[in-house]
């Protein structure tokens, strides 16, 4: 395109100026043999006496991170036939600079190649620990919204241990895609977003039947009968409540449309989630909560023993005119 030679203001415009050869003498690279260089005398020299020319391969581009050279490697997955998962692990291995893996292999003969993930790979690799950080944040609020209503530390553990279990529902619930029948969905980042939010629904079942069961045993029921009431009255509310939540996600993950590709993994780890979690709220909330009941008889029975055997236990007052 030439050299810039200046810049010139006109009005609001800025007009430059550009020198480069005639057409003709520029439009072949025989035309380098003739070109002449301009010496520091003002002379023109042929190049052909400074410099030798030679024909080679170049690079269009030379592109740059952080001053380093870099050569980009893109290429698009098919979901049908494998998952980014797979490749990635492939590609850098299950641990970095494994030598099994393909760039293993690769700086084992170039040393000074320094791989770098990108595209879906280093948004996983990145995300997964605000992941994990949201997550905490969530269990401890969940707890800590429990905790003050129940008035108990021990009972908000009965709701929350239901989501590792709605966790691993939404992990097989990836085994099936409505959208392409006969195939699994791949584990990506909205599924680990969507298991959060599943992990505030799945305790909503929990929560109405420990605080059904509480309100038996205020009005004197005994334990095993405020249980045993509390899973019959509130098992219909429970079912109904699940499945229609994962009947209304069935039309988002049957779409084919390109827009809803994205929300689909969030809708399995939802649907799926809440799903098997239902099912595993009536059978172990009621169980967790006549386990608790008996540790909390036995602690209290061991300790009423313990400050009995203090009581109990004489004291001892030095002998008269003892120096003890």
């Amino acid at each position: 395109y030439g050299a810039e030679a200046q810049r010139v203001q006109r009005d609001r415009e800025e007009v430059r100026v550009m020198i480069r050869y005639p057409r003709e003498e520029r439009e072949s690279a025989g035309n380098l043999e003739t070109m002449r260089i301009v010496a520091p005398d003002g002379s023109r020299i042929p190049i052909g006496e400074v410099a030798d020319i030679e024909y080679g391969v170049g690079y269009s581009s030379i592109t740059r991170l952080d001053r380093q050279r870099i050569i980009n490697v893109q290429a698009s997955a098919d979901k049908d036939v494998t998952d980014t998962e797979t490749i990635s692990k492939t590609l850098y291995g299950k641990y970095p600079g494994d030598p099994d893996s393909i760039l293993g292999e690769i700086q084992a003969k170039y040393p000074d190649i320094q791989p770098l993930k990108g595209g879906e790979a280093k948004d996983m690799e990145e995300s997964m620990p605000a992941i994990i950080g949201g997550a905490l944040i969530v269990m401890v609020l969940i707890y800590t919204l429990l905790a003050i209503p129940f008035k108990s530390y021990l009972q908000p553990l009965i709701v929350i241990s239901v989501i590792p279990f709605g966790m691993a529902g939404a992990i097989y619930g990836h085994l099936i895609d409505f959208s392409n029948f006969g195939t699994a969905q791949d584990l990506s980042l909205l599924s680990m977003l969507g298991i959060i939010a599943m992990a505030g629904v799945v305790v909503n079942d929990s929560l109405v039947l420990v605080e059904r069961i509480n309100r038996l045993r205020r009005e004197g029921l005994s334990l095993m009968d405020a249980v045993h009431q509390g899973g019959g009255q509130r098992f219909r509310a429970i079912i109904l409540t699940s499945v229609t939540t994962f009947v209304g996600l069935v039309p988002i993950m049957m779409e084919r449309s390109l827009q809803a590709k994205f929300l689909i993994p969030m809708a399995t780890s939802l649907a799926f989630g809440v799903l098997f979690a239902t099912f595993i709220t009536l059978l172990l909330v009621p169980s967790a909560y006549l386990i608790l009941e008996d540790i909390k008889w036995l602690f209290g029975t061991w300790w009423r023993g313990l400050t009995a055997g203090w009581k109990k236990r004489p004291e001892t007052t030095a002998p008269t005119g003892s120096n003890a």
